[in-house]
């Protein structure tokens, strides 16, 4: 299992529609790192998962550029993040059945948030580039936002772990 499993860090039963290995209806990303600070995954969307005919629909595609930056915090920082903002700009199509690379750089850090860059690309030629930014929350922070209890294999991924 790599240190960057899913069910290692989040638990078996999670459910997430980007990385769990065990949504039927999800994405089932995995994730590798590159280096110290950026994260990569490549991603070939499923039958269904088009908007206009034949190309990926874009709502997948931030998912993606999220799920990457995520994964790049969790793997350069050692917690798990809160999207707060992301700016996405589309440059050309991503063409539907045929792998998309994904990419996160860890740009920025402070002690409670991180700043990525993504970046998407198909065929060498990049398809959307962006920033996100993530709050990565103490354990009473995250569970205020989250109104209840963090589940116990999140705990250890929090900035007071």
């Amino acid at each position: 299992m790599s240190d960057l499993d899913p069910r290692q860090l989040f638990g078996d039963d999670q459910l997430c529609f980007g990385c769990s290995p065990i949504n039927p209806v999800g994405m089932q990303l995995q994730f590798e790192r590159d280096g110290d600070t950026a994260v990569t995954t490549s991603f070939t969307a499923r039958p269904g998962w088009e908007g206009a005919p034949g190309i990926v629909h874009g709502g997948l595609q931030a998912t993606l550029a999220d799920e990457v930056g995520a994964w790049t915090v969790i793997a350069c920082t050692g917690n798990f993040g809160f999207t707060t903002s992301m700016k996405l700009r589309y440059l050309r199509p991503a063409r539907h059945a045929l792998p998309i690379d994904a990419r996160g750089e860890l740009l920025e850090r402070t002690e409670k948030t991180a700043r990525v860059r993504i970046k998407l690309s198909q065929g060498g030629k990049t398809l959307l580039g962006g920033t996100a930014t993530y709050l990565m929350p103490s354990q009473a922070e995250a569970e205020a936002i989250l109104d209840g209890e963090l589940p116990d294999a999140w705990r250890t991924h929090t900035r007071d772990a």
